[in-house]
């Protein structure tokens, strides 16, 4: 595949089907798992994966994945639908290779593109990682680092921030414990070598922000008049 070619007429109308599918589901989730977190994920997983050009990544397979990984967020789908990721994406594959005359699945690429899906989440890495059941692919996957890392990315800097902010109701955790459970922890995690660059930059955001947030708490009272406040609240000239 050229990096100059991408997407062809049939990956275009392959590729708005999948963001059909995306912007369905997930009217149904959270605002923190929205349309526009996919789009962002999107958008920089492609950008890594062309900063990886030198290992030929599948640009559609990286484009394809970062659409659908949250499709089957644990967090909001059942158990049934969650045990065999490509049964529930089975039928969306075969409409594109009957609307859009591209067979993703005689290809061997519907189940690259479903393998990453599934393996793309912090907390599924994290429990193969501590059961020793990360397998060599997980570390040689170009296409998977490049869509984690875009997952990644967006839940740390200025975006990031905000983020945890829209989470569901009924969780444990607090906006800022979130922090320091496992945002905080991203920039180490990180795959790729631009991926890691760019994530050094927001975790230095995020350190500023927990400052501010830390000196706010412990700021101490100060005069009203050192503030340009007169008694009736009027800001002195």
């Amino acid at each position: 595949m050229s990096l100059d070619t991408y997407p062809s007429l049939k990956e275009q109308l392959a590729l708005a089907a999948a963001e059909k599918l995306m912007a369905d589901t997930m009217a149904r989730y959270d605002p923190s798992h929205d349309v526009s977190h996919v789009e962002r994920v999107r958008k920089t997983a492609l950008c890594l994966a062309r900063a990886l050009a030198y290992k030929h990544p599948d640009l559609l397979v990286v484009e394809f994945a970062a659409l659908l990984h949250d499709v089957l967020d644990k967090k909001y789908v059942s158990v049934a639908e969650a045990v065999d990721p490509f049964a529930y994406f089975l039928p969306f594959f075969q409409s594109v290779a009957n609307d859009c005359a591209l067979d993703l699945i005689s290809d061997g690429r519907a189940a690259l593109i479903v393998k990453i899906v599934d393996n793309v989440s912090w907390t599924t890495e994290k429990k193969l990682r501590e059961s020793g059941q990360l397998e060599e692919w997980h570390g040689t996957c170009v296409e998977l680092h490049c869509v984690q890392d875009a997952d990644r990315l967006d839940a740390i800097g200025a975006i990031g921030i905000m983020r945890p902010l829209h989470a569901p109701p009924g969780r444990n955790d607090t906006a800022i414990q979130h922090f320091y459970d496992k945002l905080l922890h991203i920039q180490h995690r990180l795959k790729t070598e631009p991926g890691k660059a760019m994530g050094t930059q927001r975790h230095q955001f995020m350190l500023l922000f927990l400052q501010a947030v830390q000196d706010e708490y412990d700021a101490e009272p100060m005069p009203s008049v050192s503030l340009g406040i007169t008694k009736n609240s009027q800001v002195l000239n």
